[in-house]
């Protein structure tokens, strides 16, 4: 019987095992380096747990479940490209390390290994993958867009956000589940619970994500608190303080969005204050256990091995108890 940990040690032994490197090494020795910077590996896992649920011969979920890690870290290293990050897992990013055009070529390589990793199925399960991956893929772009255009804007709503981290985020996590699915022979009705699963796990991780950036710990968090508050990222959080703030409680918020000249700390903790006051942090509370409670009565109504469905549960809950 196959755990969710068994399934990451197998992801972690079959991307060991793959040549990334060929001539021209200039285009290839930066994707060995950015899939070998480590991760959690959770939507190749997911993809065979998803796989698993249906049949014990996970063999033929292994090559496409690389192509979805592969895709993923090439979101990644276009992602540090659009943001100038100098860092990624404690290491330089791509362009950092070599320069920018060969980030984005070997980007571009990436993204082509990543179909050729996908396509590596028989036939019958093959295309209901690919148009799945394509899918995902272009949404995933849809929602970077979104991500770039809000910064600007100042019309989002709740419900764009919503839609942005859903494409930007979740949509991949419940594909990897689907893909998993889809090739260990499950039906189109429990293929499409996995994704509703994976989507609403996604969508609230990522909420949970806004949660901890103001309200984590950064010991356990793994990164400095306050950052989307400093950056005034349009967050769940941010968004719903600025639909619900009213007067002076507004003016406030509005002057430390706008202020060109400030001490981070101080304004951090004071915007802090004006969530607490709105009880922003309990709306976000609210809509994590929406998503979460959403994920699992998918979960619940999947026809599948209940071990393996015992297993997914216990990973969704280590999701969302990193703030408990």
């Amino acid at each position: 019987m196959y755990t969710i940990t068994d399934l990451q040690k197998l992801v972690e032994q079959e991307i060991s095992k793959q040549q990334f490197v060929v001539e021209p090494k200039g285009l290839y020795q930066p994707i060995e380096y950015v899939m070998g910077m480590g991760g959690k590996r959770i939507r190749p896992t997911m993809c065979l747990a998803g796989c698993y649920l249906f049949t014990d011969d996970i063999q033929p979920a292994l090559k496409p479940s690389l192509s979805l890690e592969i895709f993923h870290n090439f979101t990644l290293l276009h992602d540090d490209i659009m943001d100038n990050a100098d860092v990624r897992r404690n290491q330089a990013t791509v362009h950092k390390k070599w320069d920018e055009n060969t980030a984005i070529l070997s980007g571009d390589a990436m993204l082509i290994k990543a179909y050729q990793y996908a396509s590596k199925i028989n036939g019958q399960h093959l295309k209901k993958v690919i148009d799945l991956f394509s899918q995902t893929a272009i949404e995933v772009c849809e929602g970077q867009q979104y991500d770039m255009e809000f910064e600007t804007r100042d019309d989002v709503e709740v419900s764009d956000y919503l839609n942005m981290i859903r494409l930007k985020t979740a949509v991949l996590l419940a594909a990897s589940l689907k893909t998993g699915a889809i090739i260990g022979g499950a039906s189109d009705d429990d293929a499409n619970l996995l994704y509703e699963f994976g989507e609403n796990i996604g969508l609230a991780f990522q909420l949970q994500d806004d949660f901890l950036d103001v309200y984590g710990d950064i010991e356990t968090f793994g990164k400095a608190i306050g950052g989307d508050i400093v950056a005034n990222k349009k967050t769940f959080l941010l968004l719903n303080a600025l639909q619900l703030a009213s007067g002076s409680l507004r003016n406030d918020l509005l002057k430390w969005i706008n202020a060109a000249d400030f001490d981070a700390q101080e304004k951090i903790e004071a915007v802090k204050t004006i969530y607490n006051t709105l009880k922003v942090d309990e709306l976000a509370r609210e809509k994590m256990n929406f998503y979460f409670e959403k994920a699992i009565a998918a979960l619940n109504r999947v026809n599948g091995r209940e071990s393996m469905k015992e297993q997914l549960r216990h990973f969704a809950v280590k999701l969302i108890e990193r703030s408990r």
